[in-house]
């Protein structure tokens, strides 16, 4: 930052600052990737590729992965989680590497019982993660202290507990602040971030909010947002003027729309108003250019700004499940659909409680709520059909909502058979029992890594995974071999992302090839 870089005017606004530079945590490879690319566009060469001017940027951590980034690793790419993380450690050595957990699941849609969360745990700090951001999404804090002092005796060195942001007419200050006050006093939790995944943080509730927090808490205070109402860019910088100490950012193509700010821009805003951060701003700007030839070489399409929406803090539908419910009523001639749909989720959520729309209950709501609008189609009830999470979450399965269950749908869900069922309990057994089960099964002795990944993912798919073999790494030019006759040129060519028309002449002989325009797409 240089005077040239300031705007004089502006200077008050930075001016009220009294921490220190700004500290940065990337998202890209983890929320970037997930918000953006479906989790499903960075392979493990990518990352490490990624990885080494990001452990060059001084960051505060690097916002790595998740058990979601890891079983879709596994199920897209046939990688092996552990040499993922290995190799992105080996490739950063001098950074914090971060994963996220809500402390319930591990890769499984199931709740994960205490020993299974611990290896779970043990396990990514013995393959070199050992920062961990908990967002329970009850916002429930006995269960994230619970969590934070498992991390801590896995190996963990740094835990973030998270106070997850939302609006309804049951969320409160009162209630976040409380969280936060817990979260200061918990030896286990050394910093706290408030945590906004549907980006409905606003500017005046940044002002309002963010100074009570900062008067709760003095750790180190986080903000992560999302750029989905258009919001986010400017909150940010209210929030460092206002004494946040680290915000979430991602970079170039990796940033913007339904992901979070980019930090390209947010160093010109801060500049402007005259706030440092501490960041190696020419190592970010080898990074991004490695994130946009990863796009590039992809196809993938770059996130965008936002315009300013406000319409999503009516259905606060996240921008991953909105791309989820899109996808589901296309392909059933529904498209047209969407609007009752996002209608139908305001109606659910109120009836289940108000659940933070937030991974799981985001999934949970969508989904009862496109049931409700296709039975309404066919003439039949809403809450015809209930898919058994939605059943699950009704009987307590994942916590007490903060708002009460509409009775009506709270007696309906209890009388079904399927409740009953659900509702059993079922034994836990030891981590013992477990590998015996599965070291039966699979006729061999398993290691602490095989066994994990034996409890929580199918068999198929840890089949192809061994039998892919180590993650290829990632150049931005590919070492392709030549084409040697027309069937090899036509296989080359559709390597090729993004073209429609090809016309070669090579030695009198035309070749002429034509893709179609949806292929493109």
């Amino acid at each position: 930052m240089t005077e040239h870089s300031r705007a004089a005017h502006l200077s008050p606004l930075g001016g009220r600052r009294t921490r220190g530079p700004v500290r940065i945590v990337d998202t890209s490879l983890r929320d970037g990737n997930q918000s953006l690319w479906g989790a499903t566009g960075i392979t493990t060469g990518m990352a490490e590729a990624a990885a080494v001017d990001l452990g060059q940027m001084n960051l505060a951590a690097i916002d790595f992965t998740s058990s979601t980034h890891l079983s879709v690793g596994v199920k897209f790419h046939q990688e092996n989680p552990w040499e993922r993380l290995d190799r992105v450690s080996a490739a950063a050595p001098g950074a914090l590497l971060s994963a996220i957990t809500t402390g319930m699941r591990f890769m499984s849609w199931e709740k994960a019982s205490e020993p299974v969360m611990r290896l779970a745990l043990r396990m990514l700090a013995t393959h070199g993660v050992r920062r961990l951001q908990i967002a329970e999404p009850m916002n429930d804090r006995d269960a994230t202290i619970r969590v934070a002092r498992w991390a801590k005796e896995e190996g963990f060195t740094q835990i973030v507990a998270g106070v997850v942001f939302t609006e309804s007419p049951v969320h409160t200050d009162e209630r976040y602040l409380a969280n936060a006050a817990a979260y200061e006093a918990e030896p286990a939790i050394d910093r706290v971030y408030l945590k906004d995944p549907g980006g409905l943080l606003t500017v005046e509730r940044v002002r309002d909010l963010v100074p009570l927090l900062r008067g709760a808490v003095r750790k180190p205070l986080e903000l992560h947002s999302h750029t989905t109402t258009g919001a986010a860019s400017q909150l940010y910088v209210t929030a460092a003027a206002l004494d946040v100490d680290v915000l979430h950012t991602g970079l170039g193509p990796l940033s913007n729309g339904t992901a979070q700010p980019s930090l390209e821009h947010l160093l010109t805003n801060l500049d402007a108003v005259g706030i440092p951060v501490d960041i190696d701003r020419d190592a970010a700007a080898r990074a991004a250019e490695t994130l946009w030839a990863i796009a590039r070489s992809q196809g993938l399409a770059a996130g965008a700004p936002t315009e300013f929406d406000l319409g999503a803090h009516v259905h606060q539908v996240p921008g991953g499940m909105m791309g989820t419910l899109t996808r589901q009523l296309g392909e059933i001639g529904m498209a047209d659909r969407l609007p009752q749909v996002l209608e139908e989720c305001v109606r659910v959520r109120a009836e289940l409680g108000y659940p933070i729309m937030v991974t799981p209950f985001s999934q949970f709501v969508g989904s009862q709520a496109l049931m409700n609008v296709l039975a309404v189609e066919s003439g039949q009830p809403r809450y015809s059909r209930i898919p058994d999470e939605v059943v699950r979450f009704v009987l307590g399965h994942f916590g007490v909502p903060e708002g009460a269950i509409d009775p009506d749908i709270e007696e309906r869900v209890r009388d079904l058979p399927r409740a009953a069922e659900l509702d059993r309990p079922v034994p836990e057994p030891s981590l013992e029992e477990l590998r015996r089960m599965h070291s039966e099964r699979l006729g061999r002795a398993l290691s602490d890594e095989d066994l994990l990944l034996a409890i929580v993912l199918p068999h198929d798919q840890l089949a192809a995974m061994y039998g892919a073999g180590p993650a290829p790494r990632w150049s931005p030019t590919p070492s392709v071999p030549p084409p040697t006759d027309l069937t090899s040129f036509v296989a080359a060519a559709n390597a090729l992302p993004r073209w429609r028309s090809l016309r070669i002449d090579v030695g009198g002989t035309r070749i002429a090839l034509d893709r179609p325009a949806e292929e493109d797409r």
